[in-house]
């Protein structure tokens, strides 16, 4: 069970779902107020098979497309260059999570997202609520703390799935995980930058509003029959009459009422059918109502891919292996199958030997070459059973073979031999998902323990032990680089008669206000430290002495313009601040003598002057040289 959840921990242990390199390139692009369309095109084309999909994007129906566009440039000026960039995102999100969880059905989550996708495109296109480019994305990654629940916690999620679904399912990751799918997809659409209106539509439409008062509301309404649209579109015959009373009640509120609905659901459909092609997102899966689902469990099967010039024949394997329970993709030649299976990796390849342009055996063999192929599991349709001819194939990297014509029971015996092989392969790897993520845990445990070691409790700023080795590192890099380097030591005057009046956790309240004016007046590039006591450091990087002093002078000026509400003291809060600076023109041997410990020395001695004369004051030492 975990008590708090901390998204920035799960990313910095990269357990959430992120996108690809090229999707974050264009996520950086678009942020960037000086993008420009023919830069984002460039970027794009770098992406075959994101080119193809944005293209297929700009022509589609929910886009409006009424003349086909062939350029990148011209999709992107037809779209926008925001719904360019959230549709990457998208679809690198879905090329790249599609397994790794017991339990959860990645197929069927894909395949309602799609659904979602659509529907809400089309919707918002009926009435504008949000830029109907944008929709489709916002559709797609509607749900997506589900996938991110089950690529954060694997094994724990799967075991939530088996245990209940519905509001019980909620309640059991928010005991579980601190979190829930619906809230943690709001915090990841939140942080990929989605706008505003998206997130707080999405939250609304968890439980839509009946009558809408604005956008937002409306905008929930139109999201909550797209979710129940979808749900229609994957379920089963029986699921669809139990779900279509509610569709009847949502329907005349986007103005769907008796054959239009009807008309608007079938719609709907074809435009999935066509996505899920596009996209390579299955739409022949049908779930049942969810108090159904545990009465109709069945093995599962195994996602096969089909490789042979003959149609007839694929056609009669595709057929007879779906019937028993297999998910079954086609391809007519080995060149066609490669692309397929760097789109969507397949658990079986059944390939035929003899094709053109590429056969079975040069399929495996650079198969065999790659790291997404060298675990597929690869049977031979063969007409020959020649001794050096089998050899050969084993030798090129296949599992086994079967001999042609093709006995249905014969190939089903094989595949059930490689369903034994690949679920081994699965066991593997998630053991080495689990020992992934120990490691990652671990290594975000040490980072957090050297960061505790390293801060000061109190005050939060680094602590005396992370200032000494850190100005050792500056002046190592400063005499390297031949760059200035100062120090300021400052010490808060009559601090003790803070602790001896008013007590110690007064004299607390006043550090932790002092630390807090110190960090906010300083640069990015200074490091403000806590020495101990009333004690600070600030390490000034790439600073000479006398730009050092007028820093000092700010954060002298800041404190005791700045006093702490909270407290009544009898004289206001000030302090005295020793400042010394080191010449980059030191020679090494010059720089060797002098060190760090010297410049440190120097500024202390300096504090002593200000502290013995007239405190709340600053001086500057004379510069070693």
């Amino acid at each position: 069970m975990h008590s708090e959840f901390n998204l920035h921990e799960l990313k910095t242990a990269q357990r959430l779902p992120s996108p690809s390199g090229t999707a974050l390139a264009i996520m950086r692009l678009v942020q960037d107020s000086d993008a420009t369309v023919e830069a984002l095109a460039a970027l794009v084309k770098t992406d075959p098979a994101l080119t193809s999909r944005v293209l297929a994007f700009a022509n589609s129906a929910e886009q409006g497309a009424r003349r086909p566009v062939a350029s990148i440039h011209d999709a992107i000026i037809r779209t926008g260059m925001l719904a360019v960039r959230n549709f990457a995102l998208s679809l690198s999100v879905l090329s790249r999570y599609r397994s790794g969880c017991p339990g959860f059905d990645y197929d069927a989550y894909w395949s309602q997202a799609l659904a979602m996708a659509v529907a809400a495109s089309t919707l918002i296109a009926r009435e504008r609520t949000v830029p109907q480019e944008e929709a489709f994305t916002l559709g797609l990654l509607s749900d997506i703390g589900r996938l991110a629940l089950a690529t954060a916690w694997a094994e724990q999620y799967g075991d939530c799935l088996g245990s209940a679904n519905g509001e019980a399912l909620l309640h059991l990751e928010r005991e579980r995980f601190a979190v829930d799918h619906e809230e943690l997809t709001l915090l990841l659409l939140q942080d990929w930058g989605l706008p505003a209106i998206f997130l707080d539509g999405l939250k609304a439409s968890f439980d839509p509003p009946v009558a809408p008062e604005g956008r937002v509301e409306r905008l929930a309404q139109q999201l909550a029959m797209a979710r129940l649209t979808a749900r229609y579109c994957v379920a089963d015959d029986d699921y669809r009459e139990k779900l279509m009373p509610a569709l009847a009640e949502l329907g005349p509120l986007h103005g769907l009422n008796g054959d239009v609905l009807q008309d608007f659901l079938a719609s709907i459909e074809q435009a999935w059918y066509q996505w899920g092609r596009m996209i390579d997102v299955g739409t022949e899966l049908r779930q049942s109502a969810p108090d159904d689902v545990d009465k109709q469990k069945a093995a599962a099967g195994l996602d096969i891919l089909l490789v042979d010039d003959d149609p007839m024949l694929l056609m009669r394997l595709s057929k007879q292996l779906t019937a028993v329970g297999h998910r079954v993709a086609t391809c007519q030649d080995g060149e066609a199958a490669l692309k397929r299976v760097i789109e969507q990796k397949p658990q079986v390849i059944v390939t035929d030997w003899h094709m053109k342009p590429v056969d079975g055996l040069a399929l495996c063999r650079s198969l065999r070459q790659t790291e997404i192929g060298k675990d597929i599991y690869l049977i031979m349709l063969t007409a020959s059973e020649s001794e050096d001819e089998l050899v050969e194939a084993f030798d090129a990297g296949i599992d086994d073979y079967v001999t042609k014509p093709v006995s249905i029971r014969i190939l089903q015996a094989r595949l059930r031999a490689g369903q034994r092989i690949v679920s081994l392969q699965a066991e593997v790897e998630l053991e080495k998902q689990a020992i992934l993520r120990y490691s990652d845990e671990l290594s975000l445990a040490n980072r957090r323990l050297s960061q505790m070691a390293n801060t000061d409790v109190l005050t939060g700023l680094p602590n005396r032990r992370y200032a000494l080795q850190r100005l050792k590192q500056e002046w190592e890099s400063a005499q390297r680089y031949h760059r200035p380097l100062s120090v300021l030591i400052l010490d808060l005057d009559h601090f003790k008669s803070i602790n001896d009046t008013l007590g110690h956790d007064a004299g607390d309240i006043a550090l932790i206000h002092a630390a807090k004016v110190i960090r906010s007046a300083c640069r990015s590039s200074d490091v403000a430290c806590r020495l101990g006591g009333e004690e600070f450091v600030v390490i000034a990087t790439n600073t000479d002495g006398a730009t050092a002093a007028r820093l000092a002078e700010r954060i002298r000026s800041a404190i005791h313009s700045r006093q702490p509400d909270s407290l009544d003291l009898s004289k206001p809060l000030t302090v005295s601040i020793g400042v010394a600076g080191s010449t980059a023109a030191l020679s090494q041997t010059d720089a060797a003598a002098a060190g760090w410990q010297n410049l440190m020395k120097l500024a202390d001695k300096a504090l002593y002057q200000v502290k013995a004369e007239s405190r709340n004051a600053v001086r500057l030492a004379a510069s070693l040289v």
